[in-house]
């Protein structure tokens, strides 16, 4: 037999339930079913979904995060292509390509856009639960809108996201927003940062040493205990916020606080790219250890001209899937199982071309139908029935078969309740198989 290839470390498959695997993964059913949701709900927000690709110019992340920063400098997937020369990337994040396809297109001529996006995404990191070198985002943005209602319709947007999924906002995961205010201000505050830094040199790690001059945010978000009272002193940006930078801030929580929705002001949440401005929020769990944050997002009006467009105003919002779906794994939450229907039982193969025309008739319907394939009696049939979750049975025995009729029987009841239906009429009784027990 030849070697068994595996797949790279960090890049996971995401496989049926039913496939036994030792990882803490999401199953495809759960994936699917969170896909759903968001379609449904993104939907009845009006934003539009977009697709860019997975490769993009190396150039176009090294302009829109910066070269000093993880992704670029650490993280990313590049490589020269061999048949043009062309440098190229494994898209990091979704937002740089969102914004290159908008200037590419000039597809603001006609006004601001709401769009959305969901793919996957990857970047070279030590591989750990909730953390992976390929891993998935869902991605919002609108684009081309100046005012603090937008900022607040993305919160809203992820805390109705949240319930659909059965998370409570404050119990399973909380909110916490800041606001950076605009460039001049934040490069009052990078002077005063720099400055506070400097007078602590002797504190800092050689991370920090690094980033003092090209991007002392960034040690703001330092783990190392050993900066964390120097941390906690420095400087905070909410003290150099002119009135309009407050003013914007102000009615962002205006609109959170009359849905009821809790926040923290967090004056550390910060965003170690420049073209971030205004209002920035994350939501965070304490249920997934060092991973705690599911969804970050913010203003970055500045983007769209760094990239070669005309300057417009743009906010938005990545959430990481995997990370999310395993929240709702650790807690326990319900979900809707991926088990048919029904399933089809078939004792003969001589009666599978009248069987198969039903089971059509039935899909056609909206009825998930599993088939019974490869034979084998009633029993070992029936087995498989109860095995794939199906709440009926369809028995396409010849008797039932030469009288024009097939049996409904409950597979989730004691009793076993069986009817008999007419395959005549498969439209009129379809309905009742995706309810809890056959009507008679």
């Amino acid at each position: 037999m030849a070697d068994k290839i595996n797949a790279v470390k960090g890049m996971n498959d995401i496989l049926p339930a039913s496939v036994p695997r030792t990882d803490r993964l999401p199953d495809s059913a759960l994936w699917s079913w969170f896909e759903q949701k968001v379609r449904q709900l993104l939907a009845r927000y009006g934003y539009h979904y977009i697709v860019t690709p997975v490769v993009e110019p190396t150039a176009l992340f090294v302009r829109g995060l910066g070269e000093v920063t993880d992704i670029v400098e650490k993280e990313m997937y590049s490589f020269t292509d061999s048949m043009n020369g062309d440098k190229l990337t494994l898209r990091p994040e979704a937002t740089a390509g969102i914004v290159r396809a908008m200037v590419e297109h000039n597809a603001l001529y006609n006004g601001p856009l709401r769009l959305w996006t969901m793919g996957a995404m990857f970047r070279h990191e030590r591989p750990q639960k909730g953390r992976y070198r390929q891993f998935h985002q869902l991605d919002v943005e609108a684009l081309g809108f100046p005012g603090p209602d937008v900022d607040a319709e993305l919160i809203l947007m992820v805390r109705a996201l949240w319930r659909e999924l059965g998370l409570v906002e404050g119990e399973h995961v909380r909110l916490e927003i800041n606001s950076l205010g605009q460039p001049a201000e934040r490069q009052a505050h990078r002077d005063a940062l720099i400055r506070h830094f400097e007078a602590h040199a002797d504190v800092l790690d050689a991370d920090a040493k690094r980033r003092l001059h090209s991007n002392p945010l960034r040690i703001l978000d330092t783990k190392n205990p050993a900066m964390q009272a120097i941390v906690e002193a420095a400087p905070q940006l909410m003290d150099f916020l002119g009135e309009e930078s407050r003013a914007h801030f102000d009615a962002v929580r205006a609109v959170l606080d009359a849905a009821g929705l809790a926040y923290r002001v967090n004056p550390r949440l910060v965003r170690g790219m420049d073209y971030y401005n205004l209002t920035v929020f994350e939501w965070v769990t304490e249920q997934l250890g060092s991973q705690g944050t599911v969804c970050g997002g913010g203003r970055y009006d500045g983007l769209i001209g760094q990239m070669g467009g005309k300057p417009a105003p743009a906010v938005g919002f990545g959430l990481g899937i995997e990370r999310l779906l395993l929240l709702i794994q650790e807690l326990g939450l319900p979900v809707p199982s991926a088990a048919p229907a029904a399933y089809a039982v078939v004792p003969s193969a001589a009666v599978l071309p009248q069987v198969m025309m039903v089971l059509e008739q039935l899909r056609a319907a909206g009825v998930s139908v599993l088939q019974h394939a490869g034979g084998g009696n009633m029993k070992a049939q029936f087995k498989k029935a109860d095995a794939s979750g199906a709440r009926y049975a369809l028995i396409f025995g010849e008797d039932e078969l030469a009288r024009g009729e097939v049996t409904v029987k409950s597979l989730r009841d004691a009793g076993g309740a069986q009817v008999a239906r007419s395959l005549s009429e498969v439209a009129a009784w379809a309905a009742t198989l995706q309810s809890p027990a056959p009507n008679t």
